[in-house]
């Protein structure tokens, strides 16, 4: 009789999943195979399965997914949270905002910006990122190395299926192991050459957490927006959303004259720092079209 599973990670075409009682090592059906038109199965797919023994099964079917990260590729997710460093490295507008952006795409409803490494933080704590505050995304502040802020983050991932994702060196495996130590996750040091991280996890790989998940996922140095296109760009930045009453509809909130949003940046009612990075990944977007 099929039984419902959750695939935990995918490892040299080894599917490992979830089913109630235990981990499942498992392999697709022929057709199941000949049939599917995605990009294969990623952590956190939901499927029937067969066993062919206690610890061996066979994919029967894949359930349709309710949303989907693109980078790293995690399926059914019920929150992201961005995990940047509040120094080495320092967190840039440009890498933090195109970040937001693949979450707002991957259709997951909780967004949350974690800063780690607090501890090296030079400014008011208390105001560090602040602008993404204001843009209506929770940000937890929090340093793995002093355990700070850390009982919120717990309060946040538990019973949730989270991902954790942001550029390397951000310490998202430092923080899980601060969470909880027996995921013994391998951690690395951020390199003082090219300043930023090495990667340490090479593979999304879902882990039981407080009656739900967290995935640690690999740092990324770039993160490519393939899946947009200019013209889409202004809904994946929900605090532009505020400003209405544009003169032209739709109004790309670039060149196009009495723009509310440029209007709010000039009245220092909307980040700059914010506008700055849409502006960049605008540009970034229409010179790909071309």
């Amino acid at each position: 009789m099929a039984e419902r599973g959750r695939i935990l990670k995918v490892y040299n075409n080894v599917l490992h999943v979830a089913a109630e009682d235990a981990v499942i090592l498992c392999k697709l059906r022929g057709r199941v195979k000949k049939g599917r038109s995605d990009m294969g199965l990623v952590p956190g797919d939901l499927v029937a399965l067969e066993r062919i023994s206690p610890e061996e099964g066979v994919i029967e079917r894949i359930e349709e997914r309710t949303n989907l990260l693109q980078r790293p590729r995690v399926a059914n997710l019920t929150q992201i949270v961005i995990t940047v460093a509040a120094a080495s490295p320092d967190p840039h507008p440009l890498v933090v905002s195109r970040f937001l952006v693949l979450a707002e795409l991957s259709g997951v409803k909780k967004i949350i910006l974690c800063v780690n490494k607090m501890d090296l933080c030079t400014g008011d704590p208390a105001t560090f990122l602040a602008e993404y505050e204001a843009a209506g995304y929770p940000v937890l502040r929090v340093s793995a190395e002093q355990g700070t802020g850390l009982a919120e983050l717990r309060e946040r991932l538990a019973g949730e299926i989270t991902v954790l994702t942001g550029p390397s060196g951000a310490g998202k495996s430092s923080l899980l192991n601060a969470l909880d130590p027996s995921l013994a996750l391998v951690t690395g040091a951020v390199s003082e050459k090219i300043g930023r991280g090495r990667h340490t996890t090479r593979r999304a790989e879902l882990l039981p957490f407080m009656g739900g998940y967290v995935v640690d996922t690999p740092g990324f140095t770039q993160q490519e927006l393939t899946e947009l296109g200019p013209e889409d760009l202004t809904h994946c930045f929900p605090d532009f959303a505020h400003y209405t009453g544009c003169r032209f509809s739709p109004c790309s909130h670039s060149h196009e004259p009495d723009c509310a949003v440029k209007a709010a940046v000039e009245a220092e009612a909307l980040s700059r720092e914010r506008y700055d990075a849409y502006i960049a990944l605008l540009n970034e977007l229409r010179t790909k079209k071309k």
